[in-house]
């Protein structure tokens, strides 16, 4: 039955595109004899933070260190205490397991049915008097309701971080995903729409203390060579990742866009078919980081594309809540129906800048006959 095969991701056809532009990057850094903190990092912060439209970034080892030192850096948990952080009930485990290393507790909110993001509304219902932080994540490249998660921070005194690890390029209402609240964080997970050749995170803010905490964070919490102010990480983006980044930075844009056709593509194929996709919300430009789409015939969908050569990836199996590292956190009588519905339902299809146009009809073909259309 296998006539062609689909991989879900090849990042060896981006590679090649970009393989001159890569050895001179790499040559550059290893001419330098300089591997960290050093001129590529600073270069790639001022031009990550310039695309974003917010003043300052820090680089640092891996979106989920970015994570943990914005919540520590912006004051809002203490560790010890036993301080709580909201954030969503489905997102890869790194977000809430960012919560605990800074040393609070997750707490989980349930998701809107529509758009699978954290449901703003059930937000206050969570919030209690240890509360003090919220953790919206951008999942999907889509963006979550930010404005209405931010005027409840403030309505309650809360500190925003948003968790834009997957919306690198996405904007709402002609502002870029992660410029919204008072510190952002940016993986650059080799799978992200801007991969690095390894691990790699970004701290975008637009407070000049948070800046400043985070750079102490990320090195050991020194203020200067060998004097420890804080108790700090080991947590730096070197200067070959750095390099690596800054020569895809400058098609980003470019590459979201044929994100974006692709997807337009999949969504006029699969028009009138049984087949649920994320709508896009008013006013957002998705990055189009993955394309999920959602049936309750998932498993069985799966098996058929796998014979037909097409690979698939669920994105996630299993609601944060009910993971076993989590579940000491969930509330009594708290429940999540509509993520543990959609972590039954969901299935991510191929979708990126390389997928070749027999690949994306390959796809096209085998979900519609799947479908019987």
């Amino acid at each position: 039955m296998i006539s062609m095969q689909v991989p879900f991701l090849d990042l060896k056809r981006e590679a090649a595109i970009h393989r001159t532009g890569l050895e001179k990057a790499l040559a550059r850094v290893m001419a330098r004899g300089w591997y960290i903190l050093g001129p590529e990092l600073e270069a790639l912060e001022q031009e990550f933070a310039g695309m974003l439209g917010v003043p300052y970034a820090a680089g640092v080892a891996s979106g989920t260190d970015a994570l943990t030192l914005a919540l520590e850096a912006s004051g809002a948990v203490v560790p010890g205490r036993g301080e709580e952080v909201v954030t969503t009930a489905l997102t890869a485990a790194f977000t809430a397991l960012a919560v605990w290393r800074a040393g609070a507790i997750p707490r989980f909110v349930d998701v809107d049915p529509a758009t699978l993001q954290i449901d703003a509304s059930r937000i206050e219902a969570c919030v209690g008097e240890k509360t003090r932080a919220i953790l919206p994540v951008h999942l999907y490249g889509h963006a979550c309701d930010i404005v209405a998660v931010l005027e409840l921070a403030q309505r309650n005194h809360l500190t925003v971080i948003e968790d834009a690890c997957q919306a690198h390029g996405s904007r709402l209402e002609e502002t870029a995903v992660g410029a919204f609240a008072q510190a952002s964080a940016f993986s650059f997970y080799p799978t992200k729409n801007m991969g690095a050749f390894g691990d790699a995170g970004m701290i975008l803010t637009r407070d000049h203390d948070l800046l400043l905490r985070v750079r102490k964070l990320r090195h050991g919490g020194q203020n200067r060579a060998q004097h420890h102010e804080l108790l700090g990480y080991c947590s730096r983006l070197d200067e070959l990742q750095a390099a690596v980044l800054r020569c895809k930075l400058p098609d980003l844009e470019e590459r979201n866009e044929i994100r974006r056709r692709l997807a337009a593509r999949y969504d006029e194929a699969f028009s009138g078919l049984d087949l649920l996709r994320l709508p896009v919300s008013r006013g957002l430009l998705p990055n189009r980081h993955l394309y999920p789409v959602r049936t309750p015939r998932r498993d069985e969908l799966r098996r058929f594309l796998k014979e037909c050569g097409i690979e698939t990836l669920v994105h996630y199996p299993v609601p944060l809540p009910s993971q076993p590292a989590f579940r000491r956190f969930v509330l009594p009588g708290q429940e999540f129906p509509v993520a543990q519905k959609a972590a039954q339902e969901l299935l991510s299809l191929p979708l990126y800048p390389e997928l070749q146009e027999e690949e994306l009809q390959h796809v096209i073909r085998a979900v519609r006959r799947f479908f019987k259309a």
